[in-house]
């Protein structure tokens, strides 16, 4: 086989490769792990409205730069990154008060962000809330 013939099929071979590396890392709208609960932000920049949020539960929004934004307590609203600090999974769900990641099993308070169960050994980190009449937004 001749260096040209040689360099053509590995070129192709390669490009192939690329190929598929570049389907395989692609974005999948729904490979967060989370439930039901995950929704995006309107354009706005209104995440959720008061009633959106579940008193003792919360929402994970994609959209917004990944945030979970709970109701510890009737009326009082909390938003943290939804990126567990463990290992950088998606949390997947919100639920008795606590923000769960289902990769490891860890846990967070929906009131502050602090560990409630490893094996994360760092809470999440708060991010600060605009609340304008009902709506919910990032500051």
């Amino acid at each position: 086989m001749s260096d040209t013939t040689r360099r053509a099929v590995l070129a192709g071979a390669a490009g192939i490769t690329a190929v598929t590396v570049l389907a395989a890392c692609g974005d999948d709208s729904d490979d967060s792990g989370s439930t039901g609960d995950s929704t995006g932000g309107a354009a706005s920049g209104v995440l959720a409205t008061k009633a959106d949020i579940p008193v003792g539960g919360g929402k994970i929004f994609k959209d917004g730069g990944g945030v979970v934004v709970t109701q510890p307590e009737a009326g009082q609203f909390k938003a943290f990154s939804s990126i567990c600090t463990h290992q950088s999974c998606v949390v997947s769900d919100v639920a008795s008060g606590a923000i769960n990641c289902k990769c490891h099993g860890s846990a967070f308070s929906a009131a502050d962000g602090s560990v409630k169960n490893g094996p994360a050994t760092k809470g999440l980190a708060e991010k600060s809330l605009k609340i304008d009449g009902d709506n919910i937004s990032l500051a």
